[in-house]
């Protein structure tokens, strides 16, 4: 069953961010992840606005998870930790 990673950050450091950017996009495909949504355009209706949201579709929560802790996703996150507020979730698909 697909899986989504839906991610909500605030940018601080855009160079930085950005290499992690490019960094992290060879690693999420590599596992199978699909952009749905990347920085487009968002209405926030409730809660903390990030204005960065990232919808990801995986084959499944298992492939979500082993990339988000694959060594290449990984080296990826080091350029965003001290770049970005950051929340990530994976979410089953129904």
């Amino acid at each position: 069953m697909a899986a989504y990673w839906i991610a909500h950050v605030r940018v601080t450091d855009a160079d930085a961010y950005g290499e992690y950017a490019r960094r992290a996009t060879g690693a999420i495909e590599a596992h199978g992840g699909e952009f749905l949504a990347r920085a487009t355009r968002t209405v926030w209706l409730e809660g903390e606005a990030r204005e960065r949201n990232v919808v990801v579709r995986f084959p499944s929560v298992e492939d979500a998870e082993a990339c988000y802790r694959s060594p290449a996703y990984q080296e990826a996150l080091s350029f965003a930790r001290e770049a970005a507020d950051r929340d990530l979730c994976i979410v089953e698909g129904s």
